[in-house]
């Protein structure tokens, strides 16, 4: 069992990523239990639980210097979201490093709240950024989604991610969330996605002590208004925690997946 933060049913949020005192995020703690998800991880399916747990060896943790890792990062988001998912066409966005050491910025910490990064307005919004207008239109014609994929640098011993089974999550769940200043950029325009307010349905996952050579794979936007998708996330406090764990250093990217 653990302590999650839930928006409070029925209030839009406005979170400012780059000065997280300025948001308006009114919020209801609740102890739900976060299960292992290891023993389930080779049953999981975008399709029956909208996320999975992938294990394969990556270069990320190895580079350098930040900017090689999320150069590092983008390249193998490609590859792994274009065979996962058998899109013609993949675009990435906002590769962001986390960490909840004490230096850390407003804009690099996790996110200690139940949501949903971004849904259709933002998908647009990015794909009319990446590519020419006319091929831009035509991908959004026919079916994309938005994948994150969220991989740790170093074991994580606090602030671990958790994920919501997306077959659990309703629509009646999810309120309107405007985020500010997101994507360590303070002056980007706002994008636009969703908090979950409380369901006892929900039901939560996490990879205990999770390695480098493991990633979350998660959809949150499916053009196909009957796919499962919206799989909700937040990081959290996890009671096993040791009083002396070291930060938590992660990587995150999104993708848009076009398929034909």
């Amino acid at each position: 069992m653990a302590r999650l933060n839930y928006v409070v049913r029925g209030e839009s949020a406005v979170f400012n990523a780059a000065n997280r005192a300025e948001s308006y995020w009114p919020k209801e703690e609740h102890v739900v239990p976060i299960h292992d998800v290891r023993p389930l991880a080779d049953q999981l399916s975008f399709d029956r639980n909208g996320f999975l747990l992938v294990r394969e060896e990556s270069a990320v943790a190895a580079a350098p210097t930040d900017e090689e890792k999320k150069a590092v990062f983008a390249q193998e988001a490609v590859a792994l979201i274009t065979r996962l998912t058998g899109a013609a066409r993949v675009v990435t966005f906002g590769t962001m490093l986390r960490t909840d050491a004490r230096e850390a910025g407003d804009g690099n910490l996790p996110a200690f709240g139940a949501h949903v990064d971004y849904g259709a307005r933002t998908v647009r919004d990015f794909t009319l950024d990446l590519m020419p207008q006319e091929e831009a239109e035509r991908r959004l014609a026919g079916r994309h989604m938005l994948i994150n994929i969220w991989r740790p640098l170093r074991m994580v011993e606090r602030s671990p991610l958790a994920l919501c089974d997306a077959s659990t999550v309703r629509p009646e769940d999810l309120f309107p969330s405007e985020v500010r200043g997101g994507l360590g950029d303070a002056r980007r325009r706002s994008l636009w996605g969703f908090n979950l307010a409380y369901n006892p349905e929900h039901r939560w996952y996490y990879a205990p002590r999770m390695q480098p050579d493991e990633a979350f794979v998660f959809r949150l936007f499916d053009s196909n208004p009957d796919a499962v998708q919206w799989t909700g996330h937040s990081a959290f406090e996890d009671p096993a925690s040791p009083p002396d764990a070291p930060p938590r250093q992660s990587i995150e990217i999104r993708t848009i997946a076009y398929l034909d």
